[in-house]
């Protein structure tokens, strides 16, 4: 079965962005075929946990849950609301406290909604590089959808391609699995050959 793992920073109910991701995981899930898990994130109801684990420390079981689901997700979307030109805090904050080798090879698809087009950028200026930074293989092709664009017919067939080509993506670069420490994958290291 394959898991994907669906994380929404929008904060309102409803949410553009949460609207955004499940739209973009449905696609997905289209595109994969056969059996698919989805779980979702929705970093509102986290918003607490998180604040306290930045100023206390200490992770809260629905935190430690949240990035349990991530390392052992076959491919994640990540959707946040545009702020300030760039994600919101609440998203920054919850890749901020993940470990940098959870994402470490795991297909990831960026997306975000904002006010205007003039937002579209941000995709590649703030998402793109933070996600580089925690060595995900970020999928080739985002999705920025802007408020006039809900009423637009091209939004439709944007995230539908984004998808398609997300679930491709997703078989021709699998997630790794987490290692046994213990493996030792060619025995003639033990012996110096």
């Amino acid at each position: 079965m394959t898991n994907l793992v669906v994380v929404s920073a929008g904060t309102g109910i409803p949410s553009l962005s949460t609207k955004l991701a499940d739209r973009l995981a449905d696609a997905t899930v289209r595109g994969l075929g056969g059996e698919v898990q989805v779980k979702h994130l929705e970093l509102r109801t986290l918003a607490r946990d998180l604040a306290d684990a930045l100023v206390g420390g200490v992770r809260s079981a629905a935190l430690r849950e949240a990035f349990d689901m991530l390392c052992t997700a076959d491919g994640v979307i990540a959707v946040t609301p545009v702020y300030n030109a760039s994600y919101s805090g609440l998203f920054k904050l919850f890749f901020d406290m993940v470990d940098r080798e959870t994402l470490r090879g795991r297909p990831v698809l960026i997306a975000a909604n904002g006010g205007s087009a003039r937002h579209s950028l941000m995709l590649d200026t703030a998402m793109l590089p933070m996600f580089h930074y925690l060595k995900a293989f970020v999928a080739p092709t985002g999705v920025f959808a802007a408020t006039e664009d809900w009423a637009d017919e091209y939004l439709v067939p944007r995230i539908e391609r984004a998808g398609t080509e997300f679930a491709a993506f997703m078989r021709a670069h699998p997630a790794p699995t987490p290692e046994d420490p213990f493996a030792v994958a060619d025995f003639s290291t033990l012996l110096g050959n």
